[in-house]
Formats: C-alpha cells, structure tokens, sequence
C-alpha cells in the first residue's frame, strides 16, 4: 500500500478554486458596481481552464533552467494558476461607451456563488472523510 499525502491534489485544487472565486466576486462586484459608469468597460475573468490544466498537470510555471533548480511541474503543482483578466472592449448600444449588463453580471454573480458554494462543500466533505480515517485509526 502505497503512503498518499493528506493534502491531495484534491484539496490543492478545491484551494485554488476558492482563491479563483474569490478574485472573480471582487471583479463581478467592481462591473455592477460601475453599470452607470460612462465609459467604463467591463471586466472579464477567466480561470476554468488553467486551474483544469493544472490540476491533470498540464499547467505552465516558471520552467528550471538548469539540472539543479527544483521541479515546477507535475500533476497537483497550482501555485502558478492565475486567473486571465481582461476588459472586454465596450459595444454599448447606449453610446456611453458602458458595456456593462447588469442582467449578465447579476447571472455571473449567482453562478460564482453556487460554484463557490459547491467547492466549500466538496471540501468539508473530504474533511469529513479525514476526520473519519483518523478517528478509525486511534
């Protein structure tokens, strides 16, 4: 039986997901915060994809120059996931140049938080599952 660390990649993922959700609630709120904003051109944030990437291993870090530096890849290393942030450019039919929705934004919100929420859950309950192992072996 081969020893697997407590903090599996599992958790490191379930980690960065909140982090990522977090730094996209900040970036949903400042949009709706400027709906009225003349000029103002929404801000996108997308992270899907490179937190996937990383999390199957595939993910793009500082790469070791020389035989002697540590590794940076390898499946579980999140550390160097960042989320894309970008404005997309205004097409306000308005003519304020405001390209924020607010229908959109308040969809982005809701569907940020329920993502959110889910990550919480899927971690306590690997927790939970912790706590129950440990509990077995004392």
């Amino acid at each position: 039986m081969s020893a697997s660390p407590i903090f599996d990649t599992t958790i490191q993922t379930l980690e960065k997901a909140l982090s990522l959700r977090s730094q996209k609630l900040q970036i949903i709120s400042a949009n709706i915060a400027n709906a009225e904003t003349p000029g103002y051109s929404r801000m996108k944030m997308d992270f899907e994809k490179a937190l996937a990437g990383a999390a199957n291993g595939n993910e793009s870090g500082p790469a070791a120059t020389h035989p002697r530096h540590f590794g940076f890849s390898g499946k579980g290393n999140l550390g160097f996931v960042e989320a894309e942030v970008y404005r997309e450019p205004a097409q306000s039919v308005i003519g304020d140049g405001n390209n924020v929705v607010l229908e959109q934004e308040m969809t982005d919100l809701s569907e940020n938080r329920i993502r959110y929420e889910a990550a919480i859950r899927m971690l306590s309950k690997k927790f939970n599952m912790l706590k129950t192992v440990i509990q077995e072996r004392a």
